[in-house]
């Protein structure tokens, strides 16, 4: 793994652990493009996403738990755990403890996340908020 892309990585997992949104600066190019209908393209809609996120979920930490590199692509496996004392994502606070899951794909160019796709578990992480009922089954 080569390390530039490593330290792109390492900026994102050090901007969730410590809250601090406007590391953004040093790992997102201003022209991003983000698939994810809930984050705006650009360097600033990334910035404010990540602001709210840490006012739904103020306590989060992430654990990176896989990181891969092939060419201008960087997939990482990420676990968030924090507890929802805020509104988050227009659903107000419920006290509850979280847990979700991410598996991202960032391309870089130029030493700067560009690109970006990811897959989360939103379903489970609205059932333990409580937007969403249990789906059933031999834990409910």
């Amino acid at each position: 793994m080569t390390a530039p892309e490593r330290q792109l990585v390492d900026l994102y997992v050090e901007m969730l652990n410590t809250h601090a949104p406007d590391l953004v600066d040093r790992f997102v190019a201003e022209e991003y493009v983000n698939h994810n209908d809930f984050v705006s393209d650009g360097r600033e809609a990334n910035r404010q996403f990540w602001t709210a996120f840490f006012v739904g979920l103020p306590d989060v930490e992430v654990t990176m738990e896989d990181l891969i590199v092939s060419g201008d692509r960087v997939v990482g496996r990420f676990v968030y755990r924090g507890t929802n004392t805020g509104d988050f994502l227009g659903i107000p606070a419920s006290g509850k403890p979280v847990e979700m899951r991410s598996i991202d794909i960032w391309r870089v160019e130029d030493g700067m996340f560009v690109e970006h796709w990811d897959e989360l578990n939103l379903m489970q992480m609205f059932q333990q908020i409580g937007a969403l009922p249990s789906l059933g089954g031999p834990e409910a």
